[in-house]
């Protein structure tokens, strides 16, 4: 979530600090400069309708953290390219260590760690697979083994004013998970966030918006409904970072549907790296990219990348890639990220007024 558009897309991303995303209102993002595609696509909240339910029984705290506290692990990254730290949460999906988490707490990470909150175990974590438009991860932990499990419900059951209980590692000091309660406000928000971490903005669509005090750290913890089901993955709150909530507003928390989070676990279980989906280590190609009339223009070749040993250059235009035309920065992104670290691909480039074809072999990289 950036306080300004940079002009061009990195291919991939002191001080430690808590994983969150920060709802930015529609205007101000379009005031800072925010992309137009994303503009077009996103321009204001969707509301569903009301879909009151019955009166249920009040939702209790107390009982709802104890059931779902178990299943959660607290997740410190190291992060490219300055060694920065950050942190946030996780839902163990499989009692051999299969967490889930938001994208945005591994994005850009070196290393990952994860801590059962329980027991105080701590375990390295790999990178299974992700989506970043959908700001879902899943990981798995090395050695791990008779984890308590998270108890999954589906978020298609859920109704305005159901109370909810968000638990999370906030303000990612680790420990007994922080919970906070609050009642669905709506069921399918559009927003547009802030990447405190990195200050890349995303746009997110269908999420559960809960009146409750969501803070940073708690990305990637369990929302949870009154029988301790997990019904999302928080993801987002509103405001900005540090900035008090002004008096007689109520701060929004933002939850990825836990239906929709499974659909993107059950395709990286599947192996398919498919749409935005992607599985297994990221592949780079070690470049900063922009739009070009006729393809991705190379801003910046890193020094020691597979494109700078492939000899290209600041300013060389990529129009293919292994026959495939390029059509702007994105698709680059989009044909790299669906390959794997060691792959060979060949680029057809734009230099100097005349046209090469190279080969690179992309190396592994921390998740984009």
């Amino acid at each position: 979530m950036d306080h300004g558009w940079q002009p061009r897309d990195p291919e991939r991303g002191g001080g430690r600090g808590a994983a969150l995303l920060l709802v930015v209102a529609l205007a101000i993002a379009g005031f800072l400069g925010f992309r137009a595609d994303l503009l077009d696509a996103f321009t204001g909240p969707e509301r569903v309708p009301a879909e009151v339910a019955p009166p249920a029984p009040p939702l209790d705290p107390a009982a709802v953290a104890a059931a779902v506290g178990p299943a959660l692990v607290n997740i410190a990254v190291t992060l490219r390219p300055f060694g920065a730290a950050a942190a946030g949460s996780g839902i163990v999906l499989g009692a051999d260590g299969e967490v889930l988490t938001s994208h945005h707490v591994i994005k850009g990470a070196e290393t990952v760690l994860v801590t059962d909150v329980g027991t105080g175990v701590e375990y390295s974590a790999e990178v299974l697979g992700y989506d970043a438009t959908a700001d879902i991860a899943l990981l798995a932990l090395t050695g791990a083994g008779g984890l308590p499990t998270a108890r999954l419900g589906s978020s298609a059951r859920l109704r305005l004013r159901d109370e909810v209980l968000a638990l999370g590692n906030a303000g990612g000091v680790g420990g007994t998970p922080t919970a906070v309660a609050g009642r669905v406000t709506d069921l399918n928000s559009t927003i547009v966030a802030q990447n405190s971490a990195d200050l890349s903005r995303l746009a997110l669509r269908g999420m559960v918006e809960v009146a409750a005090a969501v803070t940073a750290g708690q990305s990637g913890g369990a929302l949870a409904d009154r029988n301790g089901d997990v019904v999302g993955v928080i993801t987002a709150a509103s405001g900005q970072s540090g900035e008090p909530v002004p008096a007689g507003r109520v701060p929004n928390g933002y939850a990825v549907p836990i239906d929709r989070a499974m659909k993107v676990v059950q395709q990286i279980r599947a192996g398919v790296s498919a749409g935005t989906v992607h599985v297994g280590p990221t592949a780079t190609l070690g470049v900063l990219i922009s739009d070009a009339a006729d393809g991705a223009r190379l801003d910046v070749v890193l020094y020691g990348t597979p494109a700078w040993n492939a000899g290209l250059a600041d300013g060389s235009v990529v129009v293919a890639v292994d026959g495939r035309p390029i059509a702007d920065a994105k698709a680059l992104r989009a044909e790299i990220d669906a390959r794997r670290p060691a792959d060979v691909v060949r680029l057809e480039v734009l230099e100097n007024g005349g046209r090469r074809v190279v080969e690179a072999v992309l190396t592994e990289s921390p998740p984009r």
